[in-house]
């Protein structure tokens, strides 16, 4: 089973800094299937994206803007972010933002 797994595990407020998994999709991962694996590993690599991170330029991802009811960053505690965006930040840019 492929892994974005990098063996630098640290959850940091509900995502990990190493994969940048959530610890939702790191507890799932071995009861996923492989299409379930594959777009996990596409959204983290940025070739699966809904937008452009307004911080940093990279692919980012919303589920919201995927057409779901929630999405993933709902699972993480809740950051400072001070400036105001138009539109989500990508999973690094999050990760780095304090959490409130």
């Amino acid at each position: 089973m492929k892994t974005p797994c990098i063996a630098a595990c640290k959850n940091n407020a509900g995502i990990c800094s190493g994969c940048h998994r959530t610890m939702t999709e790191i507890l799932q991962w071995r009861t996923m299937n492989d299409e379930d694996h594959a777009q996990v590993m596409e959204t983290l690599s940025g070739n699966h994206s809904t937008h452009t991170c307004p911080e940093c330029g990279s692919n980012a991802f919303c589920d919201i803007a995927a057409g779901k009811d929630s999405c993933w960053c709902f699972e993480l505690e809740e950051r400072e972010i001070s400036e105001k965006f138009e539109g989500c930040l990508c999973r690094r840019c999050l990760e780095k933002k304090p959490t409130a």
